[in-house]
Protein backbone atom coordinates (compact mmCIF):
# COMPACT_ATOMS: atom_id res chain seq x y z
CA UNK A 1 0.00 0.00 0.00
CA UNK A 2 1.40 3.29 -1.15
CA UNK A 3 1.81 6.33 1.22
CA UNK A 4 -1.26 9.12 0.39
CA UNK A 5 -0.71 12.63 1.66
CA UNK A 6 -3.76 13.86 2.59
CA UNK A 7 -2.58 16.60 3.40
CA UNK A 8 -0.92 17.52 -0.03
CA UNK A 9 -4.43 16.43 -1.71
CA UNK A 10 -6.60 19.15 0.27
CA UNK A 11 -3.79 22.01 0.01
CA UNK A 12 -2.97 22.62 3.56
CA UNK A 13 -0.19 21.66 5.87
CA UNK A 14 0.30 19.50 8.72
CA UNK A 15 -0.10 22.45 11.30
CA UNK A 16 -3.83 23.44 9.22
CA UNK A 17 -6.20 23.77 11.73
CA UNK A 18 -9.80 22.15 11.75
CA UNK A 19 -11.08 25.36 9.97
CA UNK A 20 -8.26 25.12 7.46
CA UNK A 21 -9.15 21.70 6.26
CA UNK A 22 -12.66 22.26 6.34
CA UNK A 23 -12.59 25.32 4.09
CA UNK A 24 -10.23 23.60 1.92
CA UNK A 25 -12.70 20.50 1.73
CA UNK A 26 -15.45 22.51 0.99
CA UNK A 27 -14.01 24.66 -1.81
CA UNK A 28 -12.09 21.39 -3.59
CA UNK A 29 -15.14 19.15 -3.11
CA UNK A 30 -17.83 21.95 -5.17
CA UNK A 31 -14.97 22.33 -7.68
CA UNK A 32 -14.94 18.46 -8.69
CA UNK A 33 -18.10 17.15 -7.68
CA UNK A 34 -18.88 14.77 -10.51
CA UNK A 35 -22.64 16.47 -10.88
CA UNK A 36 -20.47 19.57 -12.44
CA UNK A 37 -17.87 17.55 -13.85
CA UNK A 38 -20.04 14.40 -15.59
CA UNK A 39 -17.53 13.58 -18.31
CA UNK A 40 -14.34 14.54 -16.21
CA UNK A 41 -13.33 11.10 -15.25
CA UNK A 42 -10.14 12.52 -13.23
CA UNK A 43 -12.22 15.10 -11.52
CA UNK A 44 -14.31 11.89 -10.04
CA UNK A 45 -10.78 10.27 -9.27
CA UNK A 46 -10.09 13.67 -7.39
CA UNK A 47 -13.02 14.20 -5.96
CA UNK A 48 -13.06 10.66 -4.17
CA UNK A 49 -9.55 11.51 -2.81
CA UNK A 50 -10.55 14.78 -1.27
CA UNK A 51 -13.42 13.13 0.11
CA UNK A 52 -11.11 10.26 1.57
CA UNK A 53 -8.33 13.08 2.99
CA UNK A 54 -11.11 15.04 4.43
CA UNK A 55 -12.64 12.31 6.29
CA UNK A 56 -9.18 11.06 8.08
CA UNK A 57 -8.00 14.74 8.46
CA UNK A 58 -11.54 16.43 9.88
CA UNK A 59 -11.19 13.58 12.89
CA UNK A 60 -8.66 14.02 15.79
CA UNK A 61 -8.48 10.94 16.38
CA UNK A 62 -7.60 9.57 12.84
CA UNK A 63 -5.66 12.15 11.99
CA UNK A 64 -3.61 11.49 14.70
CA UNK A 65 -2.98 7.64 13.43
CA UNK A 66 -2.29 9.18 10.39
CA UNK A 67 0.42 11.71 11.42
CA UNK A 68 2.10 9.00 13.64
CA UNK A 69 1.70 5.81 11.49
CA UNK A 70 1.51 7.17 7.54
CA UNK A 71 -0.13 5.06 5.13
CA UNK A 72 -0.88 2.08 7.86
CA UNK A 73 -2.58 4.44 10.40
CA UNK A 74 -5.87 2.24 9.78
CA UNK A 75 -4.15 -0.30 12.05
CA UNK A 76 -3.17 1.91 14.09
CA UNK A 77 -5.01 0.31 17.23
CA UNK A 78 -4.03 -3.45 15.99
CA UNK A 79 0.00 -2.22 16.90
CA UNK A 80 -0.40 -0.38 19.76
CA UNK A 81 -2.34 -3.50 21.15
CA UNK A 82 0.19 -6.03 19.69
CA UNK A 83 2.88 -3.75 21.66
CA UNK A 84 0.90 -3.39 24.83
CA UNK A 85 1.21 -7.64 24.74
CA UNK A 86 4.76 -7.76 24.14
CA UNK A 87 5.30 -5.44 26.89
CA UNK A 88 3.98 -8.27 29.13
CA UNK A 89 5.93 -10.70 27.66
CA UNK A 90 9.33 -10.61 26.22
CA UNK A 91 8.44 -12.54 22.94
CA UNK A 92 5.86 -12.78 20.80
CA UNK A 93 4.00 -15.90 19.52
CA UNK A 94 6.06 -16.26 16.85
CA UNK A 95 9.14 -15.60 19.20
CA UNK A 96 9.93 -12.74 17.80
CA UNK A 97 11.42 -10.43 20.69
CA UNK A 98 10.39 -6.64 20.86
CA UNK A 99 11.86 -4.15 23.66
CA UNK A 100 8.79 -1.70 25.06
CA UNK A 101 10.76 2.06 23.51
CA UNK A 102 10.88 0.22 19.81
CA UNK A 103 8.72 2.58 17.51
CA UNK A 104 10.04 -0.60 14.80
CA UNK A 105 9.46 -0.65 11.22
CA UNK A 106 5.81 -0.10 11.07
CA UNK A 107 5.22 -1.64 8.09
CA UNK A 108 7.02 -4.45 8.86
CA UNK A 109 5.23 -5.21 11.53
CA UNK A 110 2.07 -4.54 9.36
CA UNK A 111 3.01 -6.62 6.42
CA UNK A 112 3.50 -9.82 9.43
CA UNK A 113 0.50 -9.34 11.13
CA UNK A 114 -1.61 -8.78 8.11
CA UNK A 115 -0.27 -11.21 5.29
CA UNK A 116 2.97 -10.48 4.74
CA UNK A 117 4.79 -13.33 6.20
CA UNK A 118 3.61 -17.49 5.83
CA UNK A 119 3.96 -17.95 9.52
CA UNK A 120 1.38 -14.98 10.53
CA UNK A 121 -2.57 -15.82 10.83
CA UNK A 122 -4.41 -14.04 8.88
CA UNK A 123 -6.38 -11.25 10.41
CA UNK A 124 -9.49 -9.84 8.84
CA UNK A 125 -10.40 -6.32 9.94
CA UNK A 126 -13.06 -3.90 9.03
CA UNK A 127 -12.38 -1.39 6.06
CA UNK A 128 -12.25 2.12 6.57
CA UNK A 129 -15.65 4.26 6.11
CA UNK A 130 -15.90 7.32 3.84
CA UNK A 131 -17.50 10.41 4.24
CA UNK A 132 -18.93 12.56 1.79
CA UNK A 133 -21.72 15.64 1.09
CA UNK A 134 -24.38 15.57 -1.26
CA UNK A 135 -25.80 18.92 -2.42
CA UNK A 136 -29.44 19.21 -2.86
CA UNK A 137 -31.66 22.48 -3.86
CA UNK A 138 -35.03 22.44 -1.83
CA UNK A 139 -37.21 21.31 -4.73
CA UNK A 140 -35.21 18.39 -4.62
CA UNK A 141 -35.99 17.72 -1.63
CA UNK A 142 -39.68 17.85 -2.06
CA UNK A 143 -40.35 14.46 -3.96
CA UNK A 144 -38.48 10.99 -3.16
CA UNK A 145 -36.30 10.31 -5.95
CA UNK A 146 -33.41 8.76 -6.99
CA UNK A 147 -29.95 9.64 -7.63
CA UNK A 148 -26.43 8.29 -8.97
CA UNK A 149 -23.29 8.88 -6.98
CA UNK A 150 -19.75 8.05 -8.48
CA UNK A 151 -17.22 6.14 -5.15
CA UNK A 152 -14.43 5.23 -5.88
CA UNK A 153 -14.94 4.65 -9.62
CA UNK A 154 -18.23 2.84 -9.25
CA UNK A 155 -21.90 4.08 -10.04
CA UNK A 156 -24.16 3.84 -6.71
CA UNK A 157 -27.73 4.12 -7.38
CA UNK A 158 -30.14 5.32 -3.65
CA UNK A 159 -33.16 6.46 -3.38
CA UNK A 160 -33.44 9.77 -1.76
CA UNK A 161 -36.63 9.77 0.18
CA UNK A 162 -38.59 13.55 0.25
CA UNK A 163 -38.19 15.71 2.94
CA UNK A 164 -34.53 15.19 3.98
CA UNK A 165 -33.09 18.06 6.16
CA UNK A 166 -30.38 19.75 6.06
CA UNK A 167 -27.14 18.25 7.68
CA UNK A 168 -28.91 14.88 7.58
CA UNK A 169 -26.77 12.39 7.57
CA UNK A 170 -27.17 8.32 5.80
CA UNK A 171 -25.52 5.19 5.82
CA UNK A 172 -24.85 3.16 2.99
CA UNK A 173 -23.83 0.08 4.56
CA UNK A 174 -21.01 -1.57 2.87
CA UNK A 175 -20.07 0.97 0.05
CA UNK A 176 -16.20 2.60 1.99
CA UNK A 177 -13.09 1.20 1.68
CA UNK A 178 -12.41 -2.64 1.07
CA UNK A 179 -11.50 -4.74 4.63
CA UNK A 180 -8.14 -6.24 4.97
CA UNK A 181 -7.74 -9.85 4.63
CA UNK A 182 -10.80 -10.28 3.44
CA UNK A 183 -13.02 -8.44 6.16
CA UNK A 184 -15.91 -6.47 5.70
CA UNK A 185 -16.03 -3.13 4.24
CA UNK A 186 -16.41 0.14 5.49
CA UNK A 187 -19.80 2.10 4.83
CA UNK A 188 -20.26 5.25 3.25
CA UNK A 189 -21.89 8.48 5.33
CA UNK A 190 -23.78 10.98 3.21
CA UNK A 191 -24.01 14.24 4.74
CA UNK A 192 -27.34 16.40 2.96
CA UNK A 193 -26.70 19.61 2.00
CA UNK A 194 -29.79 21.29 1.14
CA UNK A 195 -29.13 24.86 -0.57
CA UNK A 196 -31.68 27.72 -0.12
CA UNK A 197 -34.86 29.00 -2.31
CA UNK A 198 -35.07 32.57 -2.55
CA UNK A 199 -39.33 32.62 -2.41
CA UNK A 200 -39.34 30.19 0.59
CA UNK A 201 -38.18 29.66 4.02
CA UNK A 202 -37.79 26.09 5.50
CA UNK A 203 -38.00 25.82 9.47
CA UNK A 204 -38.08 21.66 10.30
CA UNK A 205 -41.34 20.46 8.07
CA UNK A 206 -42.91 23.93 7.81
CA UNK A 207 -42.70 26.87 5.09
CA UNK A 208 -42.19 30.55 4.81
CA UNK A 209 -43.38 33.17 2.17
CA UNK A 210 -44.46 36.54 1.88
CA UNK A 211 -47.98 37.60 -0.35
CA UNK A 212 -48.12 40.84 -1.52
CA UNK A 213 -51.58 42.21 -1.81
CA UNK A 214 -52.41 45.82 -3.11
CA UNK A 215 -53.83 48.34 -0.91
CA UNK A 216 -57.23 47.86 -1.89
CA UNK A 217 -57.67 44.43 -1.54
CA UNK A 218 -56.04 44.97 2.34
CA UNK A 219 -59.13 47.66 2.85
CA UNK A 220 -61.83 46.01 1.30
CA UNK A 221 -61.32 42.12 1.27
CA UNK A 222 -60.99 39.90 -1.64
CA UNK A 223 -58.87 37.14 -3.66
CA UNK A 224 -55.02 36.98 -4.26
CA UNK A 225 -53.08 34.05 -6.04
CA UNK A 226 -49.35 32.66 -4.31
CA UNK A 227 -46.55 30.55 -5.67
CA UNK A 228 -46.53 27.44 -3.38
CA UNK A 229 -43.37 24.91 -4.31
CA UNK A 230 -46.32 22.79 -5.73
CA UNK A 231 -47.95 25.20 -7.83
CA UNK A 232 -50.42 28.24 -7.43
CA UNK A 233 -53.14 28.18 -4.67
CA UNK A 234 -55.41 31.45 -4.88
CA UNK A 235 -56.45 32.77 -1.18
CA UNK A 236 -59.42 34.68 0.51
CA UNK A 237 -58.20 38.23 2.06
CA UNK A 238 -60.28 39.14 4.72
CA UNK A 239 -61.22 42.92 4.94
CA UNK A 240 -59.07 45.81 6.50
CA UNK A 241 -56.30 43.15 6.80
CA UNK A 242 -52.89 44.54 8.39
CA UNK A 243 -49.16 44.44 7.32
CA UNK A 244 -47.87 42.02 8.81
CA UNK A 245 -50.48 39.75 9.02
CA UNK A 246 -49.63 35.96 8.87
CA UNK A 247 -52.02 33.20 7.82
CA UNK A 248 -51.23 29.59 8.04
CA UNK A 249 -52.12 26.79 4.79
CA UNK A 250 -52.56 23.26 6.91
CA UNK A 251 -50.66 20.77 4.80
CA UNK A 252 -49.01 22.99 2.23
CA UNK A 253 -45.35 22.85 3.93
CA UNK A 254 -42.09 20.37 3.18
CA UNK A 255 -43.32 16.51 3.61
CA UNK A 256 -42.11 14.78 6.58
CA UNK A 257 -39.21 12.58 6.08
CA UNK A 258 -40.23 8.77 5.82
CA UNK A 259 -43.95 9.76 6.81
CA UNK A 260 -46.31 9.44 3.48
CA UNK A 261 -49.03 11.48 3.00
CA UNK A 262 -48.05 13.79 6.15
CA UNK A 263 -46.27 17.38 5.59
CA UNK A 264 -45.78 20.81 7.81
CA UNK A 265 -47.36 23.42 6.97
CA UNK A 266 -47.10 26.86 4.83
CA UNK A 267 -47.08 30.11 6.93
CA UNK A 268 -47.63 33.01 4.08
CA UNK A 269 -47.55 37.18 5.68
CA UNK A 270 -49.10 39.45 3.64
CA UNK A 271 -46.83 42.63 2.35
CA UNK A 272 -49.16 45.30 1.53
CA UNK A 273 -47.92 47.68 -1.54
CA UNK A 274 -49.09 51.43 -1.34
CA UNK A 275 -50.33 53.05 -4.58
CA UNK A 276 -48.12 55.30 -6.76
CA UNK A 277 -48.74 57.91 -9.18
CA UNK A 278 -52.01 58.96 -7.52
CA UNK A 279 -54.26 61.60 -9.94
CA UNK A 280 -55.68 64.46 -8.41
CA UNK A 281 -58.77 62.83 -8.05
CA UNK A 282 -57.71 59.98 -6.39
CA UNK A 283 -55.79 62.26 -3.83
CA UNK A 284 -58.82 64.20 -3.05
CA UNK A 285 -60.93 61.06 -2.14
CA UNK A 286 -57.87 60.27 0.15
CA UNK A 287 -57.93 63.60 1.56
CA UNK A 288 -61.73 63.14 2.13
CA UNK A 289 -61.23 59.51 3.91
CA UNK A 290 -58.62 60.98 6.06
CA UNK A 291 -60.83 63.79 7.60
CA UNK A 292 -63.73 61.10 8.21
CA UNK A 293 -61.58 59.04 10.42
Amino acid sequence: MEFVDYYNILGVDKKATEDDIKKSYRKLARKLHPDLNPNDKDAHKKFQQVNEANEVLSDAEKRKKYDQYGKDWQHADQFEQQRRSQRQSPFSSEGQQFSGDQEGDFSSFFESMFGGSGRSRQTKFRGQDYNAELQLGLTNALETHQQTLTVNGKNIRITIPAGVENGQVIKLKGHGAPGVNGGPAGDLFITFVIGTHPGFKRLGNDLYTHAVIDLYTALLGGETTIETLKGKVKLKVNAETQFGTKIRLKGKGFPVYKKEGEFGDLYVTYDIILPTNLTDRQKALFTELSQLT
